[in-house]
């Protein structure tokens, strides 16, 4: 049986939240937003294992605090970070089962994810190997220069909001990273390090409201997702 995993980055400080704390940690309708997460992902059968990946030092508090919640649903693995978020992930992959044929990662910031998208991007990772969740752009997109003077206003047709869940075949994303990590790359999501090798990311829908937590706006607007979903 095709093995899943999950590995979940969930190292960021939350600098633009204003203070030292862990976004992870925020709370969110009175749960902390990475429970959140957990929740959706420890759930969904076809996920057979999760990796944490936890900035360094938060290890015992995971294990002491949160993994307790869960039972013994399904594995739960946890491992410090790196410096960034790509080094982060490469040590979740390095965490993944040995018989592992597929990954996906997604952020632990981004609380408001849905089984439905989840399962979506586990069906088609089968077949495509690698594969990111998007929304489609609605807003006007203008690139400027250095100075702030419009260069060009870009169509938004074909252009999309790339969010997490991402999914790809292990072996695919180990070898990406590697090499990556070989010549000091770095990209703004895992998909970019697919694509360097010009392997083909296919993108399907995610969801407008699988927003990334990263100002205290979003818990605001993430609070009231919540509330329209009826969870109080």
């Amino acid at each position: 049986m095709d093995k899943i995993n999950a590995i979940i980055p969930a190292a960021g400080q939350g600098k633009r939240m204003g203070g030292s704390l862990n976004k992870q940690f925020m709370i969110l309708q009175g749960m902390s937003v990475i429970e959140h997460t957990l929740r959706v992902f420890t759930a969904i059968e076809v996920i057979s294992g999760i990796v944490i990946v936890c900035a360094a030092g938060e290890e015992d508090y995971y294990q002491t605090e949160i993994l307790p919640k869960y039972g013994l649903i399904k594995p739960i693995e946890v491992v410090a970070g790196g410096r960034e978020r790509q080094d982060s992930v490469y040590c979740g992959l390095s965490a993944a089962c040995e018989n592992c044929k597929h990954v996906i990662i997604h952020d632990g910031a981004r609380p408001l994810v849905t089984a439905d998208v989840i399962f979506r991007a586990v069906r088609e990772v089968k077949g495509y190997g690698a594969l990111t969740t998007g929304v489609p752009v609605k807003d006007t997109i203008k690139r400027t220069d250095s100075q702030g003077v419009v260069i060009d206003t870009l169509q938004r047709q074909g252009l999309w909001h790339i969010q997490t869940p991402q999914a790809f075949r292990l072996d695919l994303l180990m070898r990406a990273h590697e090499e990556a990590r070989a010549v000091g790359f770095y990209g703004t999501d895992d998909a970019a390090l697919v694509e360097r090798l010009g392997f083909p990311v296919r993108v399907i829908p995610g969801s407008y409201e699988n927003i990334k937590i990263t100002t205290p706006e979003d818990l605001t607007v993430a609070e009231t997702i919540l509330r329209g979903r009826g969870k109080h």
